[in-house]
């Protein structure tokens, strides 16, 4: 019995890692321009629901991951329209919109009547359902949904675009000096808008992901569980870096997944400290390594261009 209860918690701790490193991969990108978008848990909690009804109503995964990163894009543009182009304080803006979103995900799943006894169909395993026999490593890799092995492959092409590429080497030398590449004729408020952009679309569809992979049901009054606040820890953690801001993804989603398996044992403690655990570990985790991280110079300030 201990035996199934390890494989399904590593099962699981995957599967819930994979809209953690979605979202934190587009958030880094953001943060790498010096935009916190604080409203990334807002956003995934709108993709959450957008990616349930889309897909209960249109009988289409790709297309309910579709209209997510409209969505995504739709709400990036908001935030980048007040944050860059309006100048407003960002940590207030991402709490508007999460404020926002959870109030405006109540009102509509609440019409939505039908969709509260509805499940939509949940994505499938990527491998043949022969190799999830496999002992150990099938379960754990090879029953996972193909969700999650897109997870892991867009986190080696983040680091590949961060890194390697012109658009990277530009998105990170807007963090560290906007006044300095704006002098080099590059457009600062272009780059940070397609950053925030690509932030909220990676937060929505991540937020689809979240229910499409696992229970494809949307539940009301948070259904993101403040994933979003886990990704932006994350993003600190990993220093900024999608290697190693996917690992600590994996570490979050890893004790999420505990939590939820101990509550269904006969453990002696409580409930409500198995639920906090996966905040506690996140607390931990940003106090040991928020000082060995490398932080981007005008993180979280402000651009005038009038001033550059």
């Amino acid at each position: 019995m201990t035996y199934e209860i390890i494989l399904d918690w590593l099962q699981a701790s995957l599967r819930w890692s994979a809209p953690l490193i979605i979202c934190a991969m587009g958030e880094i990108f953001a943060e790498r321009s010096g935009i916190i978008n604080m409203g990334i848990e807002g956003i995934m909690l709108c993709g959450a629901l957008c990616g349930v009804a889309v897909s209960y109503y249109a009988q289409s995964q790709a297309v309910a991951l579709f209209a997510c990163a409209i969505l995504g894009l739709v709400l990036g543009l908001i935030v980048a329209f007040l944050t860059v182009s309006r100048r407003t304080n960002q940590v207030v803006t991402g709490l508007m919109i999460n404020l926002l979103a959870i109030g405006a995900t109540n009102v509509i799943f609440s019409v939505l009547t039908v969709m509260r006894h509805k499940r939509a169909t949940t994505f499938g395993a990527l491998f043949p359902e022969s190799m999830h026999r496999i002992p150990l490593v099938g379960p754990v890799l090879f029953a996972q949904p193909f969700t999650t092995w897109i997870a892991i492959f867009i986190a080696f092409i983040a680091s590949f675009v961060l890194y390697k590429t012109r658009w990277g080497l530009n998105v990170r030398a807007v963090g560290d000096n906007p006044q300095a590449t704006a002098t080099a004729g590059l457009s600062v408020i272009k780059l940070k808008y397609q950053t925030l952009i690509l932030s909220s679309i990676a937060a929505s569809v991540a937020g689809g992901i979240l229910t499409l992979a696992s229970s494809g049901y949307f539940a009301a009054g948070g259904m993101t569980g403040g994933r979003g606040f886990i990704v932006l820890a994350a993003v600190v953690v990993g220093g900024w870096d999608p290697m190693r801001t996917m690992f600590a993804c994996m570490l979050f989603g890893a004790t999420d997944a505990a939590q939820l398996r101990l509550q269904t044992t006969e453990s002696i403690i409580p409930t409500q400290f198995l639920q906090m655990l996966p905040y506690v570990i996140t607390v931990v985790a940003l106090t040991i390594m928020v000082k060995r991280s490398r932080v981007p110079k005008t993180w979280g300030a402000a651009y005038d261009g009038r001033r550059s």
